[in-house]
C-alpha cells in the first residue's frame, strides 16, 4: 500500500524498510532451512524467469544471452573473489568467491523497467533482457559450489568439473523431460474432457517444486538448471498444450503475478529482519568496524558494476568492429545506462539467506554476518544508485520496477500515451461510465426504475471515487461544499414531511422518533463535516425517563418492531425520499440561487440516491417471483451498461483520444467485469 503512494521509492526498499522496523520494535527472528528456503523461493521464482522468456529476439542473440549470462557470470566470480578476498583479507577465498557469485545474477523485472525509460539500442537490450533470465542459474551454481568447498573444506577443480558437467546436462535434460510428461498430462486430460480450470492453474503452479525436487532428490542433478528449462520448454511449446483456454490462460498468468510479488515480498521482509542481526554482529566485531563494513559492500558494487560496463563495452565493439552486426559505434554511456540496470533482486538474497550456520565439523560457518550484510546493502545499493542515477543520466517517467512490483499494472503502458491529444485512464474511465448512465436513463421504464437506480448508483459511488483523484484540494472542497449544502436540503424536505406525516396521524409515535433520531444523526455528522454545530429542531417532547426508554428501542432496533411500525418506516422512507427530491429542486429554481454554483453531477448523485430509497421501499414484500425478476433486470441491465462501455471505447479510440494500448486495458477490464457479473449469476442459480 506504501508504494502506491511513495512512487520514488522501489517497492524492495520499502519491504526491506518495514522488515528493519518489525525486527528492531518485536525484536522479531527467523530460523531459516536453506533447503526449505531453496525450495519454495528459488524454485518457483526460476521457472517463472523461464516462461518468460521472449522467442523471437532474445533467441536470434542466443549465443551471446548464454556467453554473458554464463562466461560473464564466472568471470566476476572469479575476478571479484580474488577481489573481495584482497579487499577482506579475513574473509576465506571460498566465501569470497560465494558471495560475488550469489551477487552476479540480476533483476530481469528491473531491465525491463529501464528500458521503458532509456532508449538503450535494441541488441544491448536484448542482450542484458535475455542475460538476466537467465544468470541467476549460473550464479546459483557458483554459488553452491563455493559454499560447499567452505562447508566441506575440500575443493577439487576436476571434481568440481566433472560434477558441473553432470549436473548441468541431467538438470537439462530432466527439465526437459518432466516438463514435457506434464504437457502430456495435460493433454491427456484435456482427451478425456476432463477441463477443470482450477485443477489446470494448481498442476501448473506445483510444476517447479516437482521438478526441483526430482532433479535435486532423486537425480542429484542441479535443480535450478531444471526449473529454468522446464520454464522455457513450457513456454516454447505452448501452442502444443490442447484445452489452453484463454480462461485458464489468464488464470494461470494471473495467478503466477500474484505468487512471484508474494515471494519477493517475504525475500525482501526476511532480508529487513536479519539486516539488525548481520548489522549488530558486524558493527560489534572488533574486525570490521561499521563505516569499513560499507564500505566494503560499496566496493564490491563498484567493481561489479565496473566489469560489467567493461564487458559491455566488450561487446559493442566485437557486434561492432568483428562482427559488424552493430550499426552503431560503442558508447560509454550506453555501457552505463547497462551496468546500472543490473539491479540485484530476489535471487541474490534468497541464495545468500540460505548459506548455512555451521559447516563440518560444528563450527560456525564463516564470516557468515559480514557475507549477509555485504550482500544485502549492495541490493540496497544497486536499487538507490538505478533511482537516482538513471533519471539524471536518462530522464523519463516512472520508478524503477523489479519483480516485486511487476504486479501493480500502470495505468499508461502505451508510450504513444504521452502525446498531449490522448486523455488520462482515469478520464476514459469517467467517459465509459457516464456513457453507461445515459444509456441505462434512455432505456428506463417503470418496470425497471429500481434495477436502473441500483446500478446508477454503484455508476455514481466509482465516479465520485474518481473525481476526487482527478480534483486538486480547492475543487475537491468545492464539490464536498456544493454535496452538504444540498444534503442540508434535502434533509429539511425530508422532516418537513415526515413531521406533516406524524401531525395528519399517518404515522405513529416510535417510527417518529426514530426517524427523527436518525435525521437528528445525519445533521450532527452534515455540521461536523461543515465544522460547525447547529441546534437540530422538531425534536418530540419527552420526559427524560421517556426518551431514554425510547433511545433504547433505537438501539435495540433489529426488525423487532411492530408491523405498524415497520410499515410506518416504509411510508417514511418513500414520502420523505420524495420530499427530498421536491425540496432540492425547488431550491435549485428558486430566484435567488443561480444553478451553475452546483455540478450536475453533484445533484445528479444525490436525485438517484432519494429515487432508490423510494423503490426501495415500494418493493418491500415483494414476492419471491417479483425479487427473481428484479435480479434479473440487473443481469440484463448491467450487461447493457457494459457494451455500451464497450462502444464508448470505440469512440474513444476513433476520435484519437486514447492509443490502442489503453483502449485494450480498457475493454479487458469491462470483459473482467462481465465475466464475474456471469459467475456470479450462474453461482446464484445452481
Amino acid at each position: 500500500m506504501a508504494s502506491h503512494y511513495i512512487t520514488a521509492v522501489p517497492v524492495s526498499l520499502l519491504q526491506v524498510a518495514f522488515g528493519v522496523i518489525i525486527a528492531i520494535l518485536f525484536k522479531f527472528k527467523i530460523d531459516l532451512d536453506t533447503t526449505w528456503f531453496m525450495l519454495l523461493f528459488v524454485a518457483p521464482l526460476l521457472f517463472n524467469d523461464g516462461r518468460d522468456f521472449p522467442k523471437k529476439e532474445l533467441w536470434k542473440l542466443r549465443g551471446p544471452i548464454f556467453e554473458n549470462a554464463i562466461l560473464l557470470v564466472f568471470l566476476t566470480t572469479i575476478i571479484g573473489g580474488f577481489f573481495v578476498s584482497w579487499l577482506v583479507p579475513s574473509m576465506p577465498l571460498g566465501v569470497s568467491f560465494a558471495l560475488v557469485a550469489i551477487l552476479s545474477p540480476t533483476d530481469p523485472v528491473a531491465v525491463q523497467s529501464i528500458s521503458k525509460r532509456v532508449k538503450l539500442p535494441k541488441n544491448i537490450l536484448h542482450l542484458v533482457s535475455g542475460e538476466s533470465l537467465i544468470n541467476d542459474a549460473s550464479g546459483l551454481i557458483a554459488f553452491k559450489y563455493a559454499i560447499a568447498a567452505v562447508v566441506t573444506g575440500y575443493f577439487s577443480i576436476s571434481k568440481a568439473a566433472g560434477d558441473f558437467v553432470y549436473m548441468a546436462i541431467i538438470g537439462l535434460l530432466a527439465g526437459m523431460a518432466l516438463m514435457a510428461g506434464l504437457i502430456w498430462l495435460r493433454n491427456w486430460l484435456h482427451s478425456i474432457n476432463f477441463n477443470d480450470a482450477i485443477f489446470s492453474v494448481v498442476l501448473q503452479i506445483l510444476t517447479p517444486f516437482v521438478i526441483y525436487v526430482i532433479a535435486e532428490d532423486f537425480l542429484h542433478a542441479s535443480g535450478v538448471i531444471a526449473v529454468v528449462t522446464a520454464g522455457i520448454f513450457e513456454h516454447l511449446s505452448e501452442k502444443k498444450v490442447r484445452g489452453q483456454t484463454p480462461e485458464i490462460t489468464l488464470l494461470t498468468n494471473r495467478t503466477w503475478d500474484i505468487i512471484i510479488y508474494c515471494l519477493n515480498g517475504v525475500v525482501f521482509l526476511v532480508l529487513g529482519i536479519e539486516l539488525p542481526v548481520a548489522m549488530h554482529a558486524v558493527f560489534k566485531s572488533k574486525i570490521y568496524g561499521t563505516f569499513a563494513s560499507l564500505g566494503y559492500a560499496f566496493a564490491i558494487w563498484f567493481m561489479i558494476l565496473v566489469i560489467r560496463v567493461v564487458w559491455i563495452i566488450g561487446y559493442q565493439s566485437f557486434a561492432y568492429y568483428v562482427t559488424k552486426k552493430e550499426p552503431k559505434k560503442p558508447k560509454f554511456s550506453v555501457a552505463l545506462l547497462a551496468g546500472l540496470s543490473g539491479v540485484r533482486g530476489a535471487i541474490t538474497m534468497a541464495g545468500v539467506l540460505s548459506v548455512p550456520a555451521f559447516i563440518d565439523g560444528g563450527k560456525a560457518f564463516p564470516d557468515r554476518s559480514l557475507m549477509l550484510f555485504i550482500a544485502a546493502s549492495v541490493i540496497v545499493i544497486s536499487l538507490i544508485a538505478a533511482t537516482i542515477t538513471l533519471p539524471l543520466i536518462a530522464p523519463g517517467k516512472g520508478t524503477l520496477e523489479t519483480r516485486a512490483s511487476v504486479i501493480d499494472e500502470k495505468e499508461n503502458e502505451d508510450n504513444d500515451e504521452d502525446a498531449p491529444e490522448y486523455v488520462s485512464y482515469d478520464v476514459a474511465r469517467l467517459y465509459l461510465m457516464n456513457s453507461a448512465i445515459a444509456n441505462l436513463e434512455n432505456n428506463k421504464t417503470e418496470d425497471t426504475q429500481r434495477a436502473v437506480f441500483d446500478i446508477i448508483t454503484d455508476y455514481e459511488v466509482d465516479i465520485r471515487k474518481i473525481q476526487y483523484r482527478l480534483h486538486d484540494r480547492a475543487e475537491t472542497t468545492q464539490t464536498l461544499n456544493e454535496m452538504l449544502a444540498l444534503r442540508r436540503v434535502a434533509l429539511n424536505g425530508i422532516r418537513d414531511d415526515v413531521n406533516t406525516l406524524y401531525e395528519k396521524g399517518l404515522i405513529n409515535k416510535d417510527s417518529y422518533w426514530i426517524k427523527s433520531r436518525q435525521l437528528n444523526q445525519q445533521e450532527y455528522l452534515l455540521s461536523q463535516a461543515a465544522g460547525n454545530r447547529q441546534t437540530f429542531r422538531n425534536m418530540p417532547h419527552l420526559s427524560f425517563f421517556s426518551r431514554l426508554i425510547r433511545a433504547i428501542k433505537v438501539w435495540q432496533w433489529n426488525g423487532s418492531e411492530s408491523e405498524a411500525t415497520k410499515s410506518d418506516l416504509r411510508l417514511i422512507q418513500k414520502v420523505g425520499s420524495q420530499g427530498a427530491i421536491n425540496a432540492v429542486k425547488k431550491f435549485l429554481n428558486s430566484k435567488d440561487i443561480d444553478e451553475r454554483d452546483f455540478s450536475a453531477q453533484t445533484v445528479h448523485f444525490l436525485i438517484v440516491h432519494y429515487e432508490r430509497q423510494i423503490q426501495e421501499a415500494q418493493s418491500f414484500g415483494d414476492s419471491e417471483a417479483e425479487e427473481k425478476e428484479y435480479e434479473r433486470q440487473l443481469i440484463t441491465l448491467r450487461m447493457q451498461a457494459l457494451e455500451a462501455e464497450r462502444k464508448a471505447i470505440e469512440v474513444l479510440i476513433e476520435n484519437n483520444h486514447i492509443g490502442p494500448g489503453m483502449g485494450l486495458k480498457l475493454r479487458q477490464n469491462v470483459n473482467y467485469e462481465e465475466t464475474i457479473l456471469l459467475n456470479d449469476y450462474k453461482h446464484e442459480n445452481e
